[in-house]
């Protein structure tokens, strides 16, 4: 059993911001494979369905992003899963736009989802990172990652949530390595990135 946590802040005034493409990746997941009505549960809300014949739990805490860790506690401890068990859909500035990486553990690099995670289950998660690209200086993130897409981005983000649920199956299995490739491969196909470009980048 895995448990697929998307990061992002509760509320339809949030539900646009480039911090909440976490949430918007899990709901494409529960969308295309035909998951359970979202319930809530565990500070936040929960579907389940199978990935890979592997049952899968979704979750969106509820608990706005600096508090996340808590949700996620407690659905590991009421399913009985291990770290490795977990894998977090997060926002990345520090990849370009539509760019996909997926590593285990390492820091949280300033996002407050992560490092409440990291405070409440450890550290050795699985983690998505979803690029959404940086605003230049440090002084325009706050703003930046809590500012909806614009509508120039929206083709990418679409795009880029329909290929991580398409492919999700194989974080449900273990093949990361084939999940980032496929992701990478299918948004060059649509035309977001160049041909020639290297996809070890960034």
């Amino acid at each position: 059993m895995r448990l697929f946590v998307g990061l992002g802040n509760p509320g339809a005034k949030y539900a646009q911001h480039r911090h909440n493409i976490g949430f918007m990746a899990v709901d494409e997941i529960a969308r295309r494979h035909g998951f359970a009505p979202w319930r809530r549960r565990f500070q936040g809300e929960t579907s389940e369905g199978t990935l890979e014949r592997e049952r899968v739990v979704l979750l969106k805490p509820s608990t706005f992003m600096n508090d996340s860790g808590r949700a996620v506690q407690e659905a590991t401890n009421f399913f009985k899963l291990g770290i490795t068990d977990v894998t977090v859909f997060q926002d990345e500035l520090e990849l370009p736009p539509g760019k996909v990486r997926v590593k285990v553990g390492g820091g949280v690099a300033g996002h407050n989802g992560l490092r409440s995670i990291s405070s409440h289950i450890g550290n050795d998660y699985r983690r998505v990172r979803i690029g959404i690209g940086h605003p230049g200086v440090k002084e325009l993130v706050h703003s930046y990652v809590l500012s909806d897409f614009s509508k120039e981005e929206r083709p990418w983000v679409e795009a880029l949530c329909a290929v991580i649920a398409d492919n999700c199956g194989q974080l449900a299995v273990d093949r990361d390595s084939t999940f980032q490739n496929r992701v990478h491969l299918a948004m060059q196909g649509k035309g977001f990135f160049d041909k020639d470009e290297d996809e070890k980048s960034g």
